[in-house]
């Protein structure tokens, strides 16, 4: 049997690794389900806070800004971070650092102050940061690289099942039911938004206790003395900086259709409907991610990662060039259906690029977190293109993003051994 590129893991026997494994990857996956439920639940908070803090649209707007603008800035120092501590305590440190943020909320509503409010999404947004910068690759190194993507899949098809629990969730404790009314501005208290969040960070202190108590594989650390046979630092690997643009774009696409896909579906000449009924066809959308999720952890078993990443690109490319070219339920259906090719795009990405890293696989995945700023550019780029030339229209910009992402997949994601220079001298001699 080859030798496993992967990083070693202390104190596991050869006889009981796999088991382990197994058990690290179910620890993990419900780390990924509460943390899909919690992201999710908090932006549902973030209308009641527009009305408590008497936002306007363009303040509000400030609150995206905020929450990618912690992974553009955090991403790398969080790779060096985990880099030195481990995966594991890299998690733990995530969950209390969020924790944290989500304690902040009760002051920023008591004291009114909005700056206040922005610091705590930022505090929250760095441990969720850090979260994705230790699991993600914890997931990927779990087992046997060839079905690296199959398992950051299923883990991430948990996270969107997170999503899709957490507003019924939310719709209890923050509206008070599905079909209790909406709330007059004004009548919003402080205790509307300290209560929830007071018991997300009770959630996640637990959390980090339960993972600091778990007895997880060891695993993240670098080691100096271990060389990475594809040559040079993380930042020189051809593979990784082109997923890193895969990331950028997949997200930016990802955002970008969502946050358009109200007013779409709303235009006569599309859906026809209310905002309000246009909103419920959002579940689709998402709901669909979470189902490929599920389907293409399968899938990745027996079919190649980088292929099945470029198949479901075309097929994206395909929709939005129908969704662009044709009207009524034809462009509407074909736009919600985006949903389920986007399933598998960011953990393939993701583990495809992080792969024959070994000791600088946190710092690679600190790259690919720092380039998760692509939601907040590129959906800002989508409506300027929407102002100009129409909503409709603009949707040539995520087309063009997953064409990149179909060349990724095809070729961008090979990694390019380097000879190291020895070799080259001995067969020059």
């Amino acid at each position: 049997m080859a030798a496993s590129p992967l990083p070693t893991t202390a104190g596991i026997s050869a006889g009981g690794g796999n088991e382990n494994y197994r058990f690290a990857l179910t620890a993990l996956t419900s780390l990924f389900f509460m943390w899909g439920f919690i992201t999710c639940l908090n932006d549902i908070l973030i209308p009641y806070l527009k009305m408590l803090f008497d936002l306007n649209y363009t303040q509000a707007m400030l609150i995206q800004f905020c929450f990618f603008g912690a992974y553009f800035v955090v991403s790398v120092p969080a790779g060096m971070l985990v880099s030195k501590i481990g995966y594991k305590a890299g998690i733990v440190t995530g969950l209390l650092i969020a924790g944290a943020g989500c304690l902040l909320f009760v002051p920023a509503a008591a004291m009114h102050v909005y700056a206040m409010f922005l610091l705590a999404l930022f505090v929250l947004a760095s441990g969720i940061t850090i979260l994705q910068v230790a699991a993600n690759p914890y997931v990927s190194v779990l087992g046997q690289p060839e079905t690296a993507s199959s398992r950051l899949t299923m883990t991430q098809a948990f996270n969107s099942l997170g999503t899709t629990v957490a507003p019924f969730f939310g719709a209890w404790l923050i509206f008070g039911g599905l079909d209790a009314p909406e709330p007059v501005p004004g009548t919003v208290t402080e205790s509307t938004v300290q209560l929830p969040y007071i018991i997300l960070a009770a959630s996640l202190v637990l959390l980090a206790i339960i993972f600091a108590w778990l007895k997880l594989p060891a695993m993240g650390k670098k080691d100096p003395a271990e060389a990475l046979p594809l040559g040079g630092e993380a930042w020189k690997q051809r593979h990784l900086m082109l997923g890193a643009l895969g990331i950028f774009v997949y997200v930016g696409a990802e955002v970008g259709i969502g946050s358009f896909l109200v007013s779409y579906l709303s235009m006569p000449e599309i859906g026809g409907m209310s905002k309000g009924a246009a909103s419920h066809y959002i579940a689709w959308y998402f709901g669909g991610a979470m189902v490929g999720r599920f389907i293409g952890a399968v899938v990745m078993q027996k079919v190649d990662a980088g292929k099945v990443l470029a198949f479901n690109a075309v097929c994206a490319v395909l929709l939005l060039a129908l969704t662009i070219l044709s009207s009524g339920k034809l462009a509407m259906w074909s736009l919600l259906l985006v949903g389920l090719c986007n399933s598998i795009m960011f953990p393939t990405i993701f583990s495809l690029a992080i792969a024959g890293l070994k000791q600088y696989t946190s710092q690679g995945s600190g790259i690919l977190c720092l380039a998760i700023v692509g939601g907040a550019i590129l959906p800002l780029l989508q409506g300027a293109l929407a102002d100009s030339i129409g909503v409709q229209l603009a949707f040539i910009l995520p087309l063009l993003c997953y064409i990149y992402i179909a060349f990724y997949g095809l070729n961008g994601c090979k990694p390019r051994t380097v000879v190291p220079a020895a070799s080259v001298t001995k067969e020059v001699l």
